[in-house]
């Protein structure tokens, strides 16, 4: 006959009783398991949100004037298709972008001011403004204008 002697602590002798409460441990870390990841993936949301937020400008670009005499009633400027436009951060280039065929152009920045340059435009007052600023966590809209140094 076997005698029943007591079991250390953490140690179970095999029988129905251990396969049932085995399960139910298994079945409350797994619920406590898939809590925890629920809760890391919901905190790291917000991050994630903002983190995707850009900052930057868009909009159009025209040179001016477009041809060495302006006739009144007729415009004096056009679109600047496929012109490359630098954006300038302590005379460092940071950005550069060339614009569509339909003269606009977008290009991502982080928040700060930025002088604006053309570099094929070596003649005239270069773009107008000169300086733009962009703002945090958002597209800004800034036409540019080049002057071509038609006189």
């Amino acid at each position: 006959m076997r005698s029943e002697q007591p079991q250390p602590y953490g140690v179970s002798r095999p029988g129905a009783t251990h396969n049932r409460e085995t399960a139910r441990y298994r079945g409350r870390m797994g619920r406590l398991g898939v809590t925890c990841i629920s809760l890391v993936v919901l905190a790291l949301v917000p991050v994630a949100g903002t983190a995707s937020t850009t900052s930057g400008l868009r909009g159009k670009v025209t040179v001016s004037p477009s041809r060495p005499v302006c006739i009144e009633g007729q415009p004096c400027s056009k679109p600047a298709p496929d012109v490359l436009i630098a954006f300038k951060r302590c005379s460092r280039v940071v950005a550069r972008v060339t614009t569509r065929a339909d003269a606009t152009y977008r290009v991502i920045l982080p928040p700060g001011t930025y002088t604006v340059v053309a570099p094929q435009y070596r003649r005239g007052s270069g773009v107008t403004p000169h300086t733009v600023r962009v703002p945090k966590s958002r597209i800004a809209l800034v036409d540019l204008e080049i002057d071509t140094g038609i006189q």
